[in-house]
């Protein structure tokens, strides 16, 4: 592991001690107390930015109906951005990205769909690619409805959530057989596959929470080893032929680092 505490910026330092001071703690380690203290310790980032309206709404899957909440940053119409939050599939929901969903429906003048697909180990793949989809399909089917337009859709998604925003569009191409109306892709430090590289091996640690053992442990809750080379879990080993533009983002320090850097 190099020494990354040394090279944290004083900005970096700050956020930390922050987090530090948010963080509940308790000795209850089942999933329900997890998630409980993940949405408590995030509500401090969430607060201000852009006052826009958001509503929330249900939409039918084939496993059940998924909550999504809508934040609208400009008149009817609107092109929509798909926002698919990370948390490493076993924690996170519209409500921990809720302020940044906002921002991001204010800067683009778009509506922000963000869908509380089904967590682990309540789903395990491809659940949530599936609820995800199911989510496209309807914004697209029910735009009026909506007030959008449902032929001008960004996938978007940290962590988890990129490598579910790239899952989806490869699902939408090859099982629905239709991928269009989607403008783009926003990728922000994704998972994608969680393949072994160095930046994986060296730069997690207490810090963040992403030692390769915590990797490796929401991996294993998310997906059977045989599923792992599936194109909709390694979507980097997909092909990814047709794949709209995407943006991707990446930090200098993160774990993930390696995997941004294979350009898709």
């Amino acid at each position: 592991m190099s020494d990354v505490p040394s090279r944290w910026s004083a900005q970096q330092e700050a956020v930390l001690r922050k987090i530090a001071e948010l963080e509940v703690c308790s000795s209850d380690t089942s999933m329900a107390a997890v998630r409980a203290r993940y949405e408590a310790e995030a509500q401090w980032w969430n607060e201000g930015g852009p006052a826009l309206p958001v509503e929330e709404r249900r939409v039918p899957t084939r496993r059940g109906a998924v909550r999504a909440t809508v934040a609208r940053g400009g008149d009817p119409g609107a092109p929509v951005i798909v926002w698919i939050h990370g948390g490493g599939y076993i924690v996170g929901s519209p409500e921990t990205h809720e302020r940044l969903t906002r921002t991001l429906a204010h800067l683009t003048k778009a509506t922000v769909v963000s869908v509380d697909y089904t967590l682990v180990p309540e789903a395990r793949f491809p659940q949530p690619v599936e609820e995800c989809v199911a989510v496209v399909r309807h914004i697209r089917a029910h735009a009026d409805e909506w007030g959008v337009d449902g032929a001008d859709i960004t996938l978007a998604g940290d962590s988890a959530g990129a490598t579910l925003a790239v899952a989806t569009w490869l699902w939408l191409r090859d099982e629905v057989g239709d991928a269009s109306g989607i403008r783009c892709l926003l990728l922000a430090y994704g998972g994608y596959g969680l393949r072994d590289s160095v930046s994986r091996r060296t730069l997690g640690g207490w810090w963040d929470g992403m030692t390769p053992d915590a990797m490796a442990s929401w991996q294993a809750h998310y997906i059977d080893a045989d599923h792992r080379r599936s194109p909709y879990y390694d979507v980097l080993a997909a092909n990814l032929t047709g794949i709209p533009p995407c943006h991707v983002l990446a930090t200098s320090l993160d774990p993930l680092l390696d995997l941004s850097l294979i350009h898709i």
